[in-house]
């Protein structure tokens, strides 16, 4: 295993140290607004002490990174495949447009998650966040699952304003009692029935074995499902017919 110690070290000398290593298991300790960790990485398993940058695992390619603590901004930007696990917080936007792979976010986060998250055939996408988001969730989003466990966040909605603005593929779960309002008219809700839960029961029991609790529980709770309204897409805002 290479073993990094990035205090005080430039992202640019950190990123190059990563990509030149023969090493697949990679640790990175004292890490500090590093950006671009992992961007672009293929076949490493990196696993990151601290808090890194923005654009973590950005185009990220059969690789897994572990960060135990937050990230910043814009996680898995546009990422091939792989998995990025965050036992802690995570900022603005992450999974902008990832196109393949898994996003599991232990506590909260910010604004627009999810935005541009696309699919293609076998390609599927997943972003779990286990607490709160904030703002502008599955802005546009065209493809993949989205979960928001509400963990903590019981006594209200555990998503943001505006929440599946311009959605127009994909599904969005979130476990609650108090389903989003003011939602748009291109968006459809309903709340998630016995075939549904199987359908995320997978995705549920990974993030238990990752992070703890138990996904039984997890699943017999509330949990509402948001889709495209396939009668009033906004598809026809996109393509010229």
């Amino acid at each position: 295993m290479d073993r990094i110690n990035a205090e005080n070290m430039h992202f640019k000398t950190l990123n190059e140290h990563i990509r030149k290593s023969t090493d697949s298991e990679i640790t990175i300790e004292n890490t500090l607004g590093q950006r671009f960790i992992g961007s672009g990485c293929l076949g490493k398993h990196i696993h990151i002490y601290g808090i890194p940058g923005n654009a973590l695992g950005a185009y990220l390619t059969e690789s897994d990174i572990t960060v135990y603590g937050n990230v910043q901004d814009a996680t898995g930007d546009a990422m091939n495949n792989g998995t990025i696990t965050i036992h802690g917080n995570c900022g603005d936007a992450p999974g902008y447009g990832m196109r393949d792979g898994k996003i599991l976010i232990k506590g909260s986060a910010g604004y627009r998650a999810g935005i541009h998250m696309k699919e293609y055939m076998e390609k599927s996408p997943l972003l779990m966040i286990g607490g709160k988001v904030g703002d502008f969730l599955a802005e546009y989003q065209a493809g993949g699952t989205i979960i928001v466990l509400g963990i903590g966040a019981e006594d209200t909605c555990p998503v943001g304003a505006f929440c599946g603005t311009g959605m127009h593929g994909g599904k969005i779960y979130i476990r609650t009692e108090y389903p989003p309002r003011d939602l748009p008219e291109q968006v459809c809700l309903s709340e998630a029935d016995e075939e549904d839960k199987e359908k995320i029961k997978g995705y549920i029991e990974l993030f238990t074995k990752k992070f703890g609790g138990n996904s039984d529980e997890l699943l017999s709770s509330k949990f509402y499902k948001l889709t495209p309204n396939t009668k009033n897409p906004y598809k026809q805002l996109y393509v010229n017919n």
